[in-house]
């Protein structure tokens, strides 16, 4: 490029950035006026977003706002917990009755043959489920265990307050003469208890004892021979 060329072409650049500067400079003057107060202008960098305006996509707020409501829709209560229900809700799983957790107590019944009736309550502030299955119930040194006297599996019992549970252990299931004679019954919740819980009861022959599902009525919990 010749000499001459090149300044004015130099000349000529500077012309036009100094016409760009003088019209920025007016616009930024005129938006100035136009603003309430003579305040922002609406859309410069200093310029308030109103309370309802709604935050960008993929912004930290958006995010988080996201986060929560999809929680919020996910479970019944937002706290992510709890068993699946099939309907995009999820419903609060209670917590399984250890023996430690029950007020025990038992009774001397005279149907079916005689048997003993195993009643359990919550103990005080406690809520627990019994699982549907008969409890675990031992006899002696040895540990003889009671069978199933039903066929059937009970359902779940949630224990809270004043409900109670009650199942029926006939200790003698056999028509024969003999059998261990003993005065008290190791209960526990289940064959994973971890605190099993002896419980005094009359003096009783076991043979091939059984014991029936938890039910919330006595009558439910006469055991068969």
């Amino acid at each position: 490029m010749s000499g001459n060329r090149r300044k004015a072409f130099l000349v000529t650049a500077a012309l036009m950035g100094g016409a760009m500067l003088m019209t920025a400079c007016q616009d930024t003057d005129a938006a100035s006026d136009a603003a309430p107060g003579g305040g922002a202008a609406q859309g410069s960098p200093s310029a308030t977003p109103s309370a309802g305006a709604a935050a960008p996509s993929g912004s930290p707020t958006a995010t988080a706002t996201a986060t929560a409501t999809a929680t919020a829709k996910g479970t019944k209560d937002g706290a992510g917990s709890g068993a699946d229900t099939g309907d995009g809700e999820r419903k609060p799983v209670g917590q399984v009755c250890g023996a430690n957790d029950i007020s025990w107590s038992t009774r001397s019944e005279t149907q079916a043959g005689g048997y003993i009736l195993v009643i359990a309550k919550a103990k005080p502030g406690i809520t627990c489920v019994l699982p549907a299955a008969h409890p675990t119930v031992a006899f002696g040194s040895d540990g003889t265990e009671a069978g199933p006297a039903e066929q059937a599996v009970g359902k779940q019992i949630t224990l809270s307050g004043n409900t109670t549970a009650y199942a029926g252990v006939n200790p003698k299931s056999t028509g024969a003469n003999g059998g261990k004679e003993l005065d008290s019954i190791i209960v526990a919740v289940g064959d994973n208890d971890p605190d099993p819980v002896s419980l005094p009861v009359a003096t009783i022959t076991v043979d091939k004892p059984v014991v029936t599902n938890w039910h919330t009525s006595p009558k439910d919990a006469v055991p068969s021979k």
